[in-house]
């Protein structure tokens, strides 16, 4: 079966998603069994209920003999959810044994970043090496970055201008290469670094930098830019190569 909670915008809360059938990816099982897909979101302030969670064991297992302990296990893993900051945690599969109790067969967690530093204990476990270079370069500039598969890099201050910034490439038929976000208080040496990742991406053949000069001084990004192409061997002359 699958079991998953997860941060809902609709609700504005943790939403419990769950599915008799598991064991492959949710959008696939949402397409095959629609009518199986359980969706129960939990009130954030009131917290987890016995009949918020009794409705998810019913959707999951409904003959399963141990009820009243399935019912307290959806309602630990929520616990554990709110109590470790996830953002998702997700059981694919979760398989009734013989003996009809709820165990889980596999497991992935995600934790907000933005709670690290009440999860020490957690974030300790962070292995760079599995991670995006170019994400952990950015994180380490204190950065936002996360990679496409386009040719034109971005970078712009502000989620959602980064959105607008990707749709108005692909209008123009671009493709976006990353989504590349310095904030609103960036410093030269922040934009030099941000180039500097741009630049490493090899499918990047052109970089637009689009600045809300409401919350970001346009001048400290124009000097990082200056800085970036003087210091940065690659910067200018790979993208002089592709006639930029």
């Amino acid at each position: 079966m699958y079991f998953a909670i997860t941060l809902d915008c609709t609700t504005a809360g943790p939403l419990i998603i769950a599915c008799r059938e598991g064991g492959t990816s949710i959008e696939d099982l949402a397409e095959k069994y629609p009518d199986m897909i359980i969706k129960v979101p939990i009130d954030v302030f009131k917290g987890i209920t016995d009949r918020d969670a009794a409705k998810v064991v019913d959707g999951l297992a409904p003959m399963v003999a141990d009820w009243a302990a399935s019912i307290e296990r959806v309602k630990k893993l929520y616990n554990l959810f709110r109590e470790s900051d996830c953002t998702q945690l997700e059981i694919n599969p979760i398989a009734e044994t013989s003996n009809n109790k709820l165990v889980a067969a596999d497991a992935k967690l995600n934790f907000d970043d933005n709670a690290a530093y009440r999860q020490n204990e957690i974030f300790a476990l962070r292995d760079p090496t599995q991670e995006d270079p170019h994400e952990v370069a950015a994180a380490k500039a204190d950065l936002n970055y996360i990679g496409l598969d386009g040719e034109i890099g971005c970078m712009v201050n502000g989620a959602g201008l980064a959105m607008a910034t990707m749709d108005i490439i692909k209008l123009h038929g671009g493709t976006p290469a990353n989504f590349l976000d310095v904030g609103g208080n960036a410093s030269e040496g922040q934009v030099v670094e941000a180039f500097k990742i741009l630049t490493s991406d090899e499918k990047v053949k052109a970089i637009l930098v689009n600045i809300f000069g409401g919350i970001m001084k346009c001048d400290v990004i124009a000097s990082g830019i200056v800085n970036a192409a003087k210091h940065t061997e690659t910067c200018m002359s790979k993208l002089d190569k592709h006639g930029y």
